[in-house]
């Protein structure tokens, strides 16, 4: 996680126990020597809901418009950001296929996030040793454990 003058460094993960099911999010925060832990969770969600809801709640966090490197092992969130989601808008929020795009309400949400910021999307491989990427998933499951804990 090296740390770059200016620049937040973001790692976020979403985690589900069940697809659908219980999940958890989170997201580690490092601004030079200072880091910021989030996490939290859904008892009947997604995988890909809690992949985007980590990416929201961490750039909620910000309080001004910021430089940011947001790493995610997410491939669906890396992908919609940066491609689909341009087509998407034109076709007035749905797919190729011309179906209602899933999570509208999440993609609809960081669009609006990424206007506030400028954001360079990394896409890391998950469970293969990034340090930051394995907070992120610690994070997650720790958003799974709070909403179980709840349950019991």
């Amino acid at each position: 996680m090296s740390a770059r003058p200016g620049v937040v460094e973001i790692y976020t993960d979403g985690a589900c126990k069940g697809n659908p099911g219980v999940g958890g999010w989170g997201a580690l925060l490092t601004y030079g020597e200072r880091q910021r832990e989030l996490f939290g969770g859904e008892p009947m969600t997604t995988n890909n809901r809690m992949e985007l809801t980590a990416v929201i709640r961490a750039l909620e966090a910000l309080k001004r418009p910021t430089r940011v490197r947001l790493h995610t092992d997410s491939s669906y969130v890396q992908q919609g950001i940066t491609r689909w989601i341009h087509d998407w808008k034109k076709r007035g929020w749905k797919t190729a296929g011309k179906r209602p795009v899933k999570n509208e309400d999440l993609w609809r949400r960081l669009a609006e996030l990424t206007e506030q910021h400028e954001i360079e999307w990394i896409w890391v491989r998950g469970h293969a040793g990034d340090p930051g990427n394995e907070a992120a998933d610690r994070l997650a499951n720790r958003g799974v454990q709070s909403v179980l804990a709840h349950c019991e």
